[in-house]
């Protein structure tokens, strides 16, 4: 097997790797290359990331403040808003958004935009690796078109493969550099590069037949949690509706089998970018081989229904509590979509707010250690400070993300009500017939 100019570069680090969008994969992927010693360059349409990179300032937390400044200190990390640098780089990671449209459609127009870009400065001795969440074919049909409308050809001038994120934000037992990847390459020698590349930076790399199967089980592995998640939402829901049974402690006593059984829990919705995209860009997919994955759909509606249903939740707490929701004051705890991080990327408690807002609420506050400010549907909100004073004034109090940093004892001991969907409160010292909690029968 000979070794290509790419693969001795590769090698002996001198290979400059290019990022494609540096959010919340784009971002630590590129802070992994320039800590194993590579040149690496993030390319991001944002000034404002552009900026705050080239200064030394980090905003993921996932990244650490003090190792993103050393580096772009020692010159080995830089970002432009300049695609026109392609020519200077050897590998090319696409890191970009791939949102839906109104109508649950999949947007890969910013995976377009970064292949136009590439193949406007593509040269022989190049790989590039699609890292976005997408639709099975994406990388063969509509990447490698776009590159080989430049009259170079895939496998022999320049090389094309789709390894996906597997980031969970937040995480610190499995980071970037711990979880392992899967690598699927349009050829033999394309598999082989990504493989050889992500193994500069990734401890376990996981090589599959394509980039089809690669792109499916990305899907596969989000579709997975999207569904346990849909069916612990709708038990939950009934759980309340029977007045008797809570899910919490279903679940809690089914999790004591040793094999033929994982926990999933209820809660608000489900947020991020992957869970609740992925159902909607397979189906899309699907339909054209004349197949319809109703019950993949189905999950997808139940979890996207989740923060209608806790604001009817809502709604009914307060109004057992003798207070009405227009002058009532509101207090949610957690903006993010999910405990410890700062991502409000499709977050359930956002939505749950903009449904209350909808509803005529005039007093709606939220408290966030890791989130400053919101914007919801125009109404600008800023984290206020959370004290016994604070909760002791709110009408209600509605847990949409456990944060580890609230101390629960303390909003027990002064809330007047709580509507819990989290489990949040379990085991906090004070009056729980205060708590409404989801999915609990009360």
């Amino acid at each position: 097997m000979s070794t290509t100019g790419l693969e001795h570069k590769i090698r002996n680090k001198s290979a400059k790797v290019g990022i494609f969008g540096l959010g919340y994969v784009g971002l630590p992927l590129a802070v992994e290359f320039a800590s194993q010693g590579f040149y690496t360059l993030g390319i991001d349409i944002s000034r404002e990331k552009v900026e705050k990179i080239n200064s030394g300032e980090n905003y993921i937390d996932d990244v650490s403040d003090s190792r993103l400044k050393a580096l772009v200190e020692e010159g080995k990390l830089e970002a432009t808003t300049r695609s026109g640098r392609v020519g200077e780089l050897d590998v090319m990671y696409i890191c970009v958004p791939t949102p839906f449209t109104p109508n649950k459609e999949p947007d890969i127009s910013y995976i377009e935009a970064a292949a136009k870009n590439i193949s406007e400065h593509l040269r022989k001795e190049q790989l590039v690796i699609l890292k976005s969440t997408t639709f099975p074919e994406t990388t063969e049909k509509v990447l490698q078109p776009i590159l080989e409308a430049t009259g170079l050809k895939v496998g022999t001038d320049f090389y094309l493969a789709f390894s996906p994120e597997r980031i969970d934000p937040g995480r610190k037992d499995f980071t970037t550099a711990t979880t392992p990847v899967i690598v699927g390459g349009v050829t033999e020698k394309c598999t082989r590069l990504a493989c050889l590349t992500n193994e500069q930076i990734i401890k376990t790399i996981v090589p599959v037949s394509s980039p089809r199967a690669a792109e499916m089980a990305k899907l596969l592995e989000n579709i997975f949690r999207s569904v346990n998640i849909a069916m612990m939402n709708e038990l939950a829901q009934l759980c309340d509706r029977m007045g008797n049974v809570d899910i919490w402690e279903v679940v809690e006593a089914a999790a004591t089998k040793p094999f033929g059984f994982m926990p999933f829990y209820p809660g608000p919705g489900i947020g991020g970018h992957c869970i609740l995209v992925d159902p909607y860009y397979l189906s899309w997919k699907a339909k054209e081989y004349d197949f319809h994955s109703d019950f993949i759909e189905l999950a997808a509606r139940t979890n996207e229904n989740m923060p209608f249903y806790v604001m009817d939740l809502v709604i009914r707490a307060l109004g057992t509590h003798g207070t009405s929701l227009k002058s009532g004051k509101l207090l949610f705890l957690g903006a993010a979509f999910k405990k410890d991080v700062d991502d409000i990327r499709n977050s359930p408690a956002l939505k749950v707010m903009e449904l209350l807002l909808q509803r005529g609420v005039k007093n709606l506050a939220y408290n966030d250690p890791h989130v400053p400010e919101v914007r919801i549907n125009g109404t600008h909100l800023k984290s206020e400070k959370l004290t016994p004073e604070s909760i002791a004034a709110a009408d209600g109090i509605i847990i949409t993300c456990a944060h580890s940093a609230y101390d629960m004892d303390m909003i027990v001991k002064h809330a007047k009500l709580i509507i819990d969907t989290r489990n949040a409160t379990k085991g906090a010292r004070g009056d729980q017939s205060k708590i409404v909690r989801l999915g609990s029968g009360s």
